[in-house]
């Protein structure tokens, strides 16, 4: 065990190990490389301070100590032998709990998978290895990724760090927790309606959805497939470029995965601002958007402004549109992929089935939660005999049209911008009894998952109760290294990302 008494020295001012858990994995590498700390030490660290405080927090499902300690021993013998290192090389990474990873529970937060056991490696958690980077553990989620508050989970409600009487949002929640409150560096979470954007957001860090085929989606467990895309968590936007770089790339597993060169992302987010045409989306700005939000967003327009940025007003308007169709799209290939959690081959099956039909009945009526079935019974309708042209056909048609409205507007404008959530987060319990309040959260960032294009949450203010909030930068597919290059030019002009979680 780590003594905490022991000095080290980081640059020229002198730190404990406690200290260096608050800082960004681009600094703990430095360290790292410096020989001031070992990986050892560093991922053992992590662990006393989750022990510390995650009975309280609830971010992890499950801790995966010892495969750990061994990618950290692995890597500070290369350290040792002065051998090259992947950039992340040893620096604590949760991984959501619907990634699969060899030889751990891979649950999803549900009690249909509670006691499964992954049997192979995710591509993106393939790629962690060959990166030498320590999976801490598996973060908790909603069931299934289906929620914006993390109460959804079979297991136990993830807290916010920030205020613990709050959400951190989802369905991600677990694994922005848990960087928020330095139980891990960096985290790996998935996005299918903004579940990275929004726990981004409430939990004043980083995150990223990558263009729909980045990122491969090979052992991710389906939500809604078209929709679905795996995406980086961090303290910064240079550790976010970074591990985007780590985990992006084409998988022949991955029918929809794109054969295209993956840029190095965090080599151009330096670049000169001056004359971007950054569009506000008027349609976020305005009704519904709470007092604060909407006035730490305004200040991160006039910031792009000093900054020599051109601003533009865009309108999308079909965007009030998108949490209708979102919900019939999602549900639907949710209630189809979810067919497979029956009870024959893994998971949860009764143990009061008199025949087949009640065998999967009840099986399902057991292992999945009231928001799961919910949507469930929401896709199944939106797909059967006589409603499939009304209500998925028609989804499927105006998707076409708002991925269209945003390609107008992207002759308008080289990013936009609005804020990631038209409210900071809420008490827990709040919405719990009413989903359509729940959904309406969404309403800033399910979009960008329709059109298939990158969006990313980045800290740019607080409210009145000093909760952060938000600032939603969109980009054209593929244009990640704009994305980046905008948010850091933000984020090193501004403060808001130096406010750190107090804990006890």
């Amino acid at each position: 065990m780590y003594n905490y008494d022991i000095k080290i020295v980081y640059g020229e001012a002198k730190m404990n190990i406690t200290d260096l858990l608050k800082k960004t994995a681009k600094e703990q590498r430095d360290a790292l490389l410096n020989r001031d700390v070992s990986a050892v030490e560093l991922v053992n660290a992590t662990y006393e301070n989750i022990e510390k405080h995650d009975d309280t927090i609830g971010a992890y499902n499950s801790l995966c100590k010892e495969k750990a300690l061994e990618t950290a021993k692995a890597v500070d013998e290369k350290i040792a032998k002065k051998e090259e290192l992947p950039k992340l090389a040893g620096i604590p990474l949760a991984l959501k709990d619907n990634i699969n990873y060899k030889g751990y529970k891979t649950t999803a937060s549900s009690k249909i998978l509670e006691n499964f056991v992954s049997p192979y490696d995710a591509t993106v958690t393939e790629k962690l290895k060959a990166n030498m980077i320590p999976i801490i553990g598996k973060a908790n989620l909603d069931e299934f990724a289906m929620g914006s508050s993390n109460e959804n989970s079979a297991f136990k409600i993830v807290r916010n760090p920030w205020n613990l009487n709050k959400v951190p949002g989802g369905s991600s929640g677990g694994s922005a927790a848990a960087v928020a409150s330095y139980e891990a560096a960096l985290a790996l979470g998935s996005d299918t309606g903004g579940s990275i954007r929004l726990p981004a957001s409430f939990c004043g860090i980083v995150g990223l959805k990558p263009t729909y085929g980045r990122v491969s989606r090979y052992g991710l467990i389906a939500f809604a497939s078209s929709l679905d895309q795996i995406g980086p968590f961090g303290r910064s936007v240079e550790d976010t470029a970074m591990l985007l770089e780590a985990i992006s790339g084409y998988d022949r597993w991955d029918s929809t995965s794109l054969n295209l060169p993956v840029p190095e992302y965090s080599k151009g987010l330096d670049k000169d601002i001056k004359g971007l045409k950054v569009g506000y989306i008027k349609e976020l700005f305005g009704e519904g958007v709470d007092p604060d939000v909407k006035k730490a967003a305004e200040a991160a327009l006039q910031t792009y402004k000093d900054l020599g940025a051109e601003i533009v007003e865009i309108s999308l308007p079909l965007l009030k549109h998108s949490i209708g169709v979102y919900y019939i799209i999602a549900t639907a290939e949710a209630s189809s992929n979810l067919a497979r959690f029956d009870g024959v081959k893994y998971g949860h099956r009764t143990e009061n089935a008199k025949n087949l039909l009640e065998m999967y009945t009840k099986t399902r009526a057991e292992g999945f939660g009231d928001e799961v079935k919910r949507r469930i019974m929401l896709g199944t309708y939106a797909l059967s005999s006589g409603y499939y042209d009304a209500y998925y056909k028609k989804a499927q048609q105006i998707r076409q049209l708002i991925k269209q409205d945003f390609d107008r507007a992207f002759e308008k404008a080289d990013i936009l911008v609005s804020p990631t959530c038209p409210n900071t987060a809420f008490d827990i319990g709040s919405k719990i009894e009413d989903p359509l309040s729940m959904y309406l959260t969404d309403i800033g960032t399910i979009s960008a998952n329709l059109a298939g294009i990158p969006g990313l949450s980045l800290p740019c203010g607080f409210d009145s109760d000093g909760m952060p909030v938000g600032l939603q930068i969109l980009a054209p597919a593929l244009a990640e290294e704009r994305l980046l290059n905008a948010a850091y030019k933000f984020e090193t002009a501004t403060e808001y990302h130096n406010k750190k979680v107090c804990l006890a």
